[in-house]
């Protein structure tokens, strides 16, 4: 199974169209926006790949972004969200909140942690539970998103430009 991994949109349409067709390439079965999502626009880009959205400390209007969520058939989470795929514990938030962010990585309850805000893509391991921040779509010079497969836990950056 693949998971398509986005942070820090920004209300860039341009380049989420682009990320989209990528995961669309790769056969992703669903997608996570960890937070920082912008517009009501960007929200509606994601409508042909189930998505779980958490907000970012840049989602200021987070009633109108969860009414544009919940109508595109997508999920809400707020500030924090959790699944499980393939038997693998996923937890997803922005990353600003660093407190929380520590909280759940020192529980060992998540088998991986995906998180934005920094805008810097990264893929490691702390203890037994992998993280992974799939970059961003705004002010960087790169942007990148990041495609995960379970169970294996094998990622891939994309380069969207």
């Amino acid at each position: 199974m693949f998971l398509g991994i986005i942070s820090d949109t920004h209300g860039n349409a341009p380049l989420v169209f682009e990320a989209v067709h990528q995961f669309k390439k790769f056969h992703v079965s669903q997608i996570i926006h960890c937070g920082d999502i912008g517009t009501a626009e960007v929200v509606r880009l994601f409508t042909e790949i189930p998505t779980d959205f958490v907000f970012g400390n840049c989602d200021t209007m987070r009633e109108t972004l969860k009414q544009v969520i919940l109508e595109s058939g997508q999920k809400c989470h707020g500030d924090f969200g959790s699944l499980t795929r393939e038997g693998k514990k996923i937890a997803f938030l922005h990353g600003h909140q660093q407190r929380r962010f520590q909280t759940e990585l020192e529980s060992g309850n998540w088998d991986l942690i995906c998180f934005g805000h920094s805008h810097q893509a990264e893929f490691s391991t702390i203890g037994k539970t992998y993280i992974l921040n799939p970059g961003a779509l705004y002010r960087v010079i790169t942007p990148t998103a990041a495609i995960l497969q379970v169970p294996e836990m094998e990622i891939r950056q994309i380069p969207l430009v």
